[in-house]
C-alpha cells in the first residue's frame, strides 16, 4: 500500500453537498485493480508486524459473505486467515453474488444457511460481508438476530444514496433488481439502520468503487467504525483489515467495545474521530 499516492488521490475529489449522490471519482475506480493486487503482495511483508499479533480466535463460527458479482473464491484468503486463527469459518455456499438472485427475495436462502449452522455448532454466528455482502448481513441479522453474534461489514454501502456507487448500473443490470423499486427501497432503508447486535463498519476513504461517508455506521453503544487506507477490491486481502476483523471476532459475547487505536496500531488506523 502507498498512503501516500492514496492520501493524493483522494484529494482530487472532494464531495459536493450531503445531498447529492457522489460515486467515487473515475480515477480511484480505474486504480482500483493494481490497489487491490499491492495490497494482497502486501500479504507477506505484514504477517510479522501486525498480524502476527491478531488475537486467537474462540472457535465459534463465522460466516464470510462476497462482494457483488463474487463467489466464495473471493473470501479465501479471510476465511484461511480465520481458521488459522481457531474460527469454524465458512463460504456461503451460494454461488456468485447476484442480490436477490442469490439470496431470494426476502433473503431466504441465506438466513437458510445461517440456521443451519447457527443449528449444526449450537453457537451464534459472526456474519463478515464484504460490500453488498454486508447489506445482506446487516439484512439477516435483522431476520435471524437469535442466530447472530455479531456483524462486521467491509466497504459496504448501507447508508445514503444506492446511486453514489460507480457500479449501480451494473447491479440492476445483473441482478434484475431495480434500486428505485420499491421494496428493494424498503429494505435499503432498513438496512441503514443499526443491526440488532453489535456491528462494525470497516471502510476505506481511497475506496474507488462505493462512497465512503455511506459505509459508515450511525455512533451507538453497540456500533463502530474503523477506517483503514486501501482500495475496495483489495478490502478483503489487506492486512489492516484482516487484523481489524481479527480483534472485533475475539470478543466475548457479553463483552463488545469499540475498537481500541494504541500501540502500533495508532499509526494503522485513523483516529475514529478524523471527519
Amino acid at each position: 500500500m502507498t498512503p501516500g499516492v492514496l492520501t493524493i488521490a483522494t484529494a482530487i475529489h472532494e464531495p459536493r453537498a450531503a445531498d447529492q449522490p457522489r460515486p467515487p471519482s473515475a480515477f480511484l475506480a480505474l486504480i482500483e485493480l493494481p490497489r487491490a493486487l499491492a495490497e494482497l503482495g502486501s500479504l507477506a511483508a505484514a504477517a510479522g508486524p501486525l498480524l502476527a499479533t491478531a488475537p486467537r480466535g474462540d472457535g465459534h463460527p463465522v460466516l464470510v459473505l462476497p462482494g457483488f458479482m463474487s463467489s466464495d473464491i473471493s473470501t479465501g484468503v479471510l476465511r484461511r486467515f480465520l481458521t488459522r486463527l481457531g474460527y469454524d469459518a465458512r463460504a456461503w455456499d451460494l454461488g456468485r453474488n447476484l442480490g436477490p438472485r442469490a439470496i431470494g427475495r426476502e433473503g431466504e436462502h441465506l438466513v437458510a444457511k445461517l440456521r443451519e449452522i447457527h443449528e449444526e455448532t449450537g453457537q451464534t454466528v459472526s456474519i463478515v460481508g464484504w460490500s453488498l455482502g454486508g447489506i445482506m448481513a446487516r439484512l439477516v441479522a435483522r431476520r435471524a438476530p437469535d442466530a447472530v453474534r455479531q456483524v462486521i461489514t467491509l466497504g459496504s454501502p448501507f447508508a445514503g444514496s444506492p446511486r453514489a456507487t460507480n457500479v449501480w448500473r451494473l447491479y440492476e443490470a445483473m441482478t434484475g433488481q431495480k434500486i428505485d423499486d420499491p421494496h428493494t427501497r424498503g429494505q435499503l432503508e432498513e438496512s441503514m439502520l443499526p443491526p440488532p447486535v453489535p456491528s462494525t463498519a470497516i471502510y476505506s476513504r481511497e475506496d474507488g468503487v462505493v462512497a465512503w461517508r455511506n459505509c459508515r455506521e450511525p455512533e451507538t453503544a453497540s456500533t463502530d467504525n474503523i477506517e483503514v487506507h486501501g482500495s475496495h477490491c483489495g478490502l478483503g486481502v489487506n492486512p489492516a483489515v484482516l487484523y481489524a476483523v481479527a480483534d472485533r471476532l475475539c470478543q466475548t459475547e457479553d463483552g463488545w467495545a469499540p475498537f481500541k487505536r494504541e500501540g502500533m496500531k495508532a499509526w494503522v488506523y485513523p483516529h475514529a474521530g478524523h471527519a
